[in-house]
């Protein structure tokens, strides 16, 4: 299985961090966006991880290179926004089998037995929210997925799709985007995702959904210092050198740290 990253946006409603630097690597809770979400799915064993850069892209791929020296690691470059599945078709000559496809934007907690021995053609990883205008949803009949739609104006259902997608066949999926490109079928000269496999879905393929325990998004800085705390509340506090320091909890310092006559925290 290859995991495949779109890693080119902008990030332009995370600036002015994001002039100088790519918004998968914006510091949260001590390390890149990006890294939390890589220590998630990892353990899954890719077989590569598939980048696709555009914006800063150089300091990503340092990055990566940098991090994860022994992993198989491929960089594709997407020189224009024009949505998630422009992005995603510039795989097709190396991605031939399965893959995860993630928007490293957010930080979420999934089981992945649902991948085990699976019949369905795909799995959209979802979580029911207040408010889903902001996001594509999904509506379930019978434990499938029949329509999809993105930001919705009048949500039809509350079952928000987050952004984690498994394909069983790549091929099927980028057949869907030649078709949804071919037809312009768009929102705001975008192409999304969400509308390529619902080409699937109205082509006969079975797509269900799997649950998130947790799901957290990290696209602007208000919901980014909200998911930074989520993030530091669920971490254990290194040890830290302190001399005529108070560290008061909950805090979380860095081991590195040295801390000399200083009072720091809560958080």
């Amino acid at each position: 299985m290859d995991i495949i990253l779109p890693v080119a946006g902008l990030g332009s409603r995370l600036r002015p961090q994001t002039w100088t630097k790519p918004k998968p690597l914006v510091s949260l809770a001590g390390k890149p966006i990006l890294e939390h979400v890589l220590d998630r799915v990892l353990p899954l064993q890719p077989d590569r991880l598939v980048f696709i850069t555009g914006y800063l892209g150089d300091q990503i791929e340092a990055w990566a290179r940098d991090r994860y020296p022994d992993l198989d690691l491929a960089f594709i470059e997407q020189p224009e926004m024009r949505g998630q599945t422009d992005a995603i078709v510039r795989t097709r000559e190396i991605v031939t089998g399965d893959a995860l496809i993630l928007f490293p934007d957010m930080l979420f907690e999934a089981e992945w037995g649902v991948l085990h021995d699976l019949i369905a053609d795909a799995v959209m990883f979802t979580k029911e929210v207040a408010d889903p205008s902001a996001l594509g949803i999904a509506v379930v009949e019978q434990g499938r997925i029949v329509k999809l739609v993105e930001k919705p104006t009048e949500p039809i259902s509350n079952l928000a799709v987050i952004g984690i997608y498994y394909i069983k066949r790549m091929p099927d999926l980028f057949a869907a985007i030649d078709e949804q490109m071919r037809r312009r079928i768009q929102l705001k000269n975008e192409y999304f995702i969400a509308d390529a496999i619902q080409l699937m879905i109205d082509g006969g393929a079975t797509v269900i959904t799997a649950p998130v325990a947790e799901w957290e998004d990290c696209g602007s800085v208000e919901n980014l210092l909200a998911t930074n705390k989520w993030a530091l509340d669920r971490m254990q506090p290194p040890p830290v050198e302190t001399s005529g320091a108070v560290v008061l909890q909950p805090s979380i310092v860095a081991s590195s740290a040295v801390i000399e006559r200083s009072v720091v925290g809560p958080y």
